[in-house]
């Protein structure tokens, strides 16, 4: 069904006939749904997100992420920065097919902003993101670790074997769309293996986005008076260990230099300020080159090619290779 079509019929559905919709903007930089800007004539504004017509071009983890998105939005006790959900349908049988439609969030995306931040502006915003960060992994979880979706099966007992399904699972895509890696499917998931006992330190699972880069945080407000303003695609979330945000939101870097975000976050989270012992810096290794091996393997079914490709393998496999260097020259996990 085309896509005009399919929004209609989401929006139908929703309660809202044609006459109502001022516009329809479909907004990019995602790399799997279909995203559009709805807004209505009576001022309100939605975002409508559908998945792919078909889920075969796409990641064993990427299956039902829809529901994903939505149990992040629900479970988010942080109103003012992340969207609410008007109405969803996650059963990709229904007439309209899997969908949801929440609010927007004002601003734009924070990478946008680069070089027009004002004196301070900057160190304030990382410090109020920690905040936020802090107060969502403190929410309420359930008593299990993994994706909601069940796209690797129910939720674990434990978070080592919810990470181990996890890697294995991006391992198996690897294998399946032969992706080119710095080593072999079967010596990543040795050494990621022979360190999993490590995982076993965390006990309590967390509200974890996984995908905090810049990108998905907005950003409102004029110069010398911005604030976050939302954050948004939680698609990629997941039942795990707090920490595995740390790694988008340092993307390509080390959460431990932040310091202005690590001061908010220390300030609402419930753990309190951020020890980097050593189990920290093994886990946070782990979730680095889990999030690298993504990055790599979805460039198949995603098709990416010429300079996004290059840029993707010169980026990316190097830091996996690192990542994996740090793994397997760590101590034990604990001190």
């Amino acid at each position: 069904m085309p896509i005009d079509s399919v929004l209609s019929a989401v929006l139908g559905s929703s309660g809202i006939p044609s006459g109502l919709v001022a516009s329809r903007e479909p907004l990019t930089g995602g790399t799997y749904n279909t995203v559009t800007r709805v807004r209505l004539t009576d001022g309100r504004q939605w975002v409508v997100k559908t998945p792919p017509p078909s889920s075969g071009g796409c990641l064993a983890y990427e299956h039902g992420l829809l529901v994903n998105e939505v149990t992040y939005y629900n479970a988010s006790t942080d109103e003012a920065t992340v969207p609410a959900v008007v109405r969803a349908e996650l059963d990709p049988a229904a007439p309209t097919g899997a969908y949801v439609v929440m609010t927007a969030r004002p601003g734009q995306p924070w990478h946008e902003l680069t070089g027009a931040l004002a004196d301070g502006e900057e160190a304030r915003l990382r410090t109020a993101l920690g905040r936020i960060v802090g107060r969502l992994h403190g929410v309420p979880a359930p008593g299990g670790f993994g994706y909601p979706s069940g796209a690797l099966g129910p939720l674990a007992p434990s978070w080592r074997q919810a990470f181990t399904a996890m890697t294995d699972a991006v391992l198996a895509d690897a294998r399946r769309y032969a992706a080119r890696l710095p080593r072999t499917p079967a010596d990543i998931g040795a050494v990621l293996g022979a360190a999993s006992s490590v995982l076993d330190d965390v006990t309590r699972p967390g509200l974890v986005h996984f995908d905090l880069w810049q990108g998905n945080i907005l950003v409102t407000g004029g110069p010398g008076d911005r604030r976050v303003g939302g954050i948004i695609d939680g698609e990629r979330m997941f039942w795990g260990d707090p920490a595995a945000d740390f790694v988008s939101l340092a993307l390509f870097g080390d959460i431990a230099d932040d310091k202005d975000f690590l001061a908010g976050y220390g300030e609402a989270a419930p753990g309190g300020p951020v020890e980097f012992d050593a189990s920290l810096r093994l886990r946070l290794a782990l979730y680095r080159a889990y999030l690298y091996l993504i990055m790599l393997v979805e460039t198949v079914p995603r098709g990416t090619s010429g300079e996004q490709l290059e840029w993707t393998w010169n980026e990316v496999a190097p830091r996996l290779e690192a990542a994996l260097t740090e793994v397997e020259s760590a101590p034990s996990g604990r001190d």
